[in-house]
C-alpha cells in the first residue's frame, strides 16, 4: 500500500524517529478477509479457548479514608493465541490489567509506575503515559490530562474521590499522541465503584457479576501485535478478544448473569446480539444505574462505552450453547470472524439463586437525566471533520491547544451551569464516539428523535454515526479546571481530534500539568 502525504504529526515522527519507524504503521492488510500475517494454523477456531476474568487488585494498605493501590506499567511476553508468545505492555504485567474495586465515599489512591522500555520495540516512540480513570470526576491533575505525561522511570500517585454513583469505569493510558499504541499494547482495565443503592438491589453479584472487556487485534508473522491504523483512520484487527482471550467460551449456570460490557477496541464498534435472538436487559450505562431496566435484542457499543446487561440462561438446556455475535456497524472494517465475539454453554442448574432478579425500578433517576433544555445557560456546537489529514473539532486540533500554551478552550461554564451541546459528524466514512471528561450527560436527542432505549441512562461517551447530529445535556462540576473532549477512536484522538473546556477558574491548585507532576526515582512507601 502506498504511503499518503505526511500529516504534521507524521512529519514530527519522521524528524524524531527516522523514516524506518513508519514502515510498520503503514503496512496494508493482506485481504478483505484477514488482517493478521501470522500463519492461519496458529489462530484458534472460535469458541475453543476458555473464558477468563481479570484478577481483582488487592490494596497495598487501607485506612479510614482511603484504599491504596500500586500498579506498574511494564513490558512482558504473554500468551493471547494458544502457544504463541506475544510482547505486551500491561498493568502489573497483565492484559487486561487487574480490576480495582472501590466504594463510594472512600477515596482511592493509585500509584502508577512507568517501567516501560525507553522506546517502543518496533514503532520507536518514547512511551510516556498518563493514566485516565474514565468515568470518575477527578481533579484535573489526576484526570490523565494529555499534557501530564509520566516518562519511563517516573511515577505518580493518582487520587480518586469516588464521590459519584455506582458504575463501571475503566482506567487506561492517555499519553498524548500515543494513546492508541499504548492501549493496543494492553494498558487498559476495569474499575468498579459500588454504593449503598446498588448494593441493596437483588441483581446478580459476586461470581455472577462479570467483566466483559472487548477488543480486537491483528498479529504479525512472529506473533507480535501488528500495528496498522490505516493512515490514522483506525486499527481494525481480525481477532476479537474478550478479557484478552480470542472468541472464548464461558460456562454458565442456569440463572441470570450481569455483564459489565466495555468496548476497549481502538476503532471497532460492535452491534451485539445473542445468536438465538433472545432479549436481554440493559440496567446501567456509563454513568451508572438506569432508573428502570431496558429490554433490547441488540446493543450498539462504540469505543469506551460501558453497558451493564443482564442475560438469563435459565432456559438454556444443560450442554447447549448460544453465541454473543457482532452484527457489525457502519464504517467498521470486517474480517472472516469479526462477526463472532464469544460463546456461552450451560453447565447445569444454578448453585446460588440469590440476587437473581432485575426489579422494575433500579434507582432514582440520575441527576443528569432530570435536566431539561430550559435549564441550559448556553448551547454549543461541535463539528467533527477530517481536514488536511487531521481529525478536527470545529476545524481545530489538540495541536492548536498545545500551541496556545494550553489556554485555548471550547467552553467556559461555571460550576453548576447546565449547557446543551450539539455534536455534528460531518466526516463522511467514519463514526466518532465522543467522550466528555468530568461530567455525566443525558443524550437528549439523536437526529431530532428521542434517545433509543439503551441510551436512557447517564452517559460520558456518545456514539455519533456518519452524518448524525446528537444533542447532549449536562451540568458541570463538581470540580473546576480544564478537562478534555475527544473522539475515542484513539487514532483520531492522537491525530488530533481533541479539545478542552474549562469549568470555573483555572488556578495553580488544579493545573493539570503542574499541580501534581510525576517524579523520578524510588517512590516512598504508600
Amino acid at each position: 500500500m502506498s504511503s499518503p502525504a505526511l500529516s504534521r504529526r507524521d512529519v514530527l515522527k519522521v524528524s524524531v524517529l527516522g523514516a524506518a519507524a513508519l514502515a510498520l504503521p503503514w503496512q496494508g492488510v493482506l485481504s478483505g478477509k484477514s488482517a493478521s500475517r501470522i500463519a492461519a494454523s496458529k489462530l484458534p477456531r472460535p469458541y475453543t479457548v476458555p473464558f477468563t476474568v481479570p484478577p481483582v487488585l488487592t490494596p497495598v494498605r487501607s485506612d479510614a479514608t482511603a484504599d491504596y493501590f500500586q500498579l506498574t506499567q511494564q513490558a512482558f511476553v504473554g500468551e493471547i493465541l494458544p502457544g504463541v508468545r506475544t510482547p505486551l505492555w500491561g498493568y502489573n504485567g497483565q492484559v487486561p490489567g487487574p480490576t480495582i474495586k472501590a466504594r463510594a465515599g472512600k477515596q482511592t489512591v493509585v500509584r502508577q509506575i512507568n517501567a516501560l522500555p525507553a522506546t517502543h520495540p518496533v514503532l520507536g516512540y518514547v512511551p510516556w503515559t498518563s493514566t485516565h480513570l474514565h468515568g470518575m470526576p477527578s481533579k484535573p491533575q489526576y484526570d490523565g490530562y494529555a499534557g501530564d505525561n509520566s516518562m519511563p522511570g517516573q511515577w505518580k500517585d493518582y487520587v480518586y474521590p469516588n464521590n459519584t454513583t455506582a458504575r463501571t469505569l475503566w482506567y487506561h493510558d492517555h499519553g498524548v499522541h500515543h494513546t492508541a499504541e499504548n492501549v493496543y499494547m494492553g494498558l487498559a482495565a476495569q474499575y468498579h465503584l459500588t454504593d449503598a443503592v446498588e448494593a441493596a438491589l437483588p441483581i446478580p453479584k459476586g461470581r455472577y457479576d462479570v467483566p466483559m472487556i472487548l477488543g480486537d487485534v491483528a498479529f504479525a508473522a512472529d506473533g507480535s501485535l501488528l500495528w496498522d491504523d490505516n493512515t490514522h483512520s483506525g486499527v481494525y484487527g481480525d481477532v476479537v478478544l474478550v478479557n484478552g482471550r480470542p472468541w472464548p467460551t464461558m460456562q454458565v449456570e442456569q440463572r441470570k448473569y450481569r455483564f459489565r460490557v466495555l468496548n476497549a477496541s481502538i476503532a471497532r464498534g460492535y452491534k451485539l446480539a445473542l445468536s438465538n435472538g433472545q432479549p436481554f436487559q440493559v440496567i446501567a450505562t456509563d454513568g451508572g444505574l438506569m432508573a428502570a431496566p431496558q429490554q433490547v435484542t441488540e446493543l450498539t457499543i462504540g469505543m469506551a462505552e460501558r453497558y451493564e446487561v443482564v442475560i438469563d440462561f435459565a432456559a438454556l438446556p444443560v450442554g447447549q450453547r448460544i453465541q454473543l455475535v457482532n452484527r457489525g456497524v457502519k464504517n467498521a472494517v470486517d474480517f472472516d470472524n469479526t462477526n463472532k465475539v464469544m460463546q456461552f454453554q450451560a453447565s447445569g442448574p444454578a448453585t446460588d439463586t440469590t440476587n437473581n432478579t432485575v426489579p422494575p425500578v433500579l434507582a432514582s433517576p440520575h441527576e443528569a437525566m432530570t435536566l431539561t433544555p430550559s435549564m441550559a445557560k448556553a448551547t454549543k456546537k461541535l463539528r467533527l471533520q477530517r481536514v488536511n489529514e487531521l481529525w478536527t473539532i470545529n476545524g481545530e486540533t489538540w495541536d492548536d491547544v498545545e500551541r496556545s500554551d494550553y489556554e485555548r478552550i471550547f467552553s467556559h461554564p461555571e460550576v453548576g451551569d447546565v449547557e446543551l451541546w450539539e455534536i455534528e459528524n460531518r466526516s463522511g466514512g467514519w463514526f466518532h464516539p465522543v467522550h466528555v471528561h468530568l461530567v455525566d450527560f443525558q443524550v437528549l436527542s439523536r437526529n431530532g428523535r428521542p434517545a433509543p432505549a439503551q441510551e436512557r441512562g447517564p452517559k460520558d461517551v456518545v456514539y455519533v454515526g456518519e452524518n448524525e447530529t446528537v444533542q447532549i445535556l449536562m451540568r458541570f462540576g463538581p470540580e473546576h479546571g480544564r478537562y478534555m473532549i475527544h473522539c475515542h477512536n484513539l487514532s483520531h484522538e492522537d491525530h488530533d481530534m481533541m479539545t478542552q473546556f474549562q469549568v470555573g477558574v483555572h488556578d495553580a491548585d488544579c493545573d493539570p500539568r503542574h499541580a501534581a507532576p510525576p517524579a523520578y526515582g524510588t517512590p516512598p512507601a504508600l
